[in-house]
């Protein structure tokens, strides 16, 4: 019997949950190992916090949907990995013939001094929400700060805005994260919804309260949230499988690692050879069609497929209230329009798994 592990419940092993319905057989066990039964998608994250979802609605149930494929659920964290078994927090070890990595990224910039104390992270969604919904029924208006401001970043500023008028937020950021157009928009809607953006004041320091230090100087705020960049898990280096620079497992145009042919990997666990692509749930989710199919392929001995990423990728930022911005290329746009169309692609991604 042949032994599979998908190790992570992120976008990519949705669509091998779908692909595998089909396959699994008697001489194939199937483990999907994830620390919670429930997969919430990012993508709905700031309409949640806006209050135009409730959070079921942009959650997948992963118990549901691995049951249906015949895959065992194991709730889990692992701890270690290396190329013939898994091992997890709870001393559990899990052998494996075939190793698949989907499990995300950790919050970039983390080791700011104080911000593991002091700082929420954007993920993993469950802590995060838990104190969105606690600064929620606190009285007054908070004042919110928000480090990192990627489109996850700015997404959530506004959101939180939109959610809570009368609050003050504060975007903090060390880098540009748009092209020239899609900045201008973003500008824009962070000065309509009165978002006070420091671009050239990275946070360098947070100190209890939280306090945050920055060139702008010492500010203390009624909640700090985290959302500067990403980085590698530290088990995958520690793991024995190649990786890159920084720390991410170096795959092929199959998804396979390029040192262990049992272990493939997408999405941010994963760095494709030759190309440079960004952090980004738009990947992982082209990479799980392929996934799935070749995880088939190579159970029976077959040529795999090549994964090919899209030149020019859609990217849409909703703008707290129901109105975004999309691009794509040299192309940009903005109004309610986008985040109908926005909403339209995200219950519809929803949907394929329910």
């Amino acid at each position: 019997m042949k032994r599979l592990i998908l190790l992570g419940g992120g976008h990519a092993h949705l669509r091998v949950l779908l692909g595998l319905a089909d396959f699994i057989s008697k001489n194939l066990d199937v483990k999907l190992v994830t620390p919670g039964p429930l997969h919430t998608y990012s993508g709905m994250v700031p309409g949640v916090v806006a209050g135009h979802y409730a959070v079921p609605a942009a959650q997948i149930d992963l118990a549901r949907l691995a049951a249906k494929a015949g895959v065992e659920l194991i709730l889990g964290r692992a701890l270690s990995f290396d190329s013939q078994k898994v091992e997890l927090e709870n001393g559990e070890v899990l052998e494996f013939d075939l190793l698949s990595l989907n499990l995300g990224s950790l919050p970039g910039n983390f080791n700011v001094p104080g911000a593991m104390l002091h700082a929420v992270a954007a993920k993993p969604f469950e802590q995060f929400l838990g104190r969105w919904n606690a600064l929620l029924k606190e009285a007054g208006a908070p004042r919110i700060a928000i480090a990192g401001a990627g489109a996850g970043g700015v997404e959530l500023a506004m959101a939180m805005k939109h959610r809570l008028p009368a609050a003050d937020v504060v975007l903090f950021s060390d880098q540009d994260s748009f092209s020239p157009d899609v900045a201008g928009h973003v500008s824009r809607s962070l000065q309509r919804l009165s978002v006070s953006f420091r671009p050239d004041a990275p946070v360098t320091d947070v100190e209890r309260g939280p306090i945050v230090v920055s060139r702008a100087g010492r500010e203390e705020f009624d909640a700090l949230f985290w959302t500067a960049g990403a980085a590698a898990l530290p088990m995958l280096q520690k793991s024995g499988v190649a990786c890159d620079s920084r720390g991410y497992v170096r795959v092929d145009d199959t998804l396979r690692s390029v040192s262990h042919p049992a272990v493939f990997a997408t999405g941010d666990t994963a760095s494709l050879e030759g190309a440079d692509l960004p952090k980004s749930g738009v990947y992982a989710v082209r990479q799980g069609a392929v996934l799935a199919e070749n995880l088939k392929r190579v159970l029976i001995g077959k040529s795999l497929r090549r994964y090919m990423p899209q030149k020019e990728a859609l990217s849409l930022i909703s703008c707290g209230g129901k109105y975004a911005i999309a691009s794509r290329g040299n192309w940009s746009a903005e109004g309610a329009w986008v985040w109908w169309w926005k909403n339209w692609l995200d219950r519809r991604w929803i949907s394929r798994f329910s």
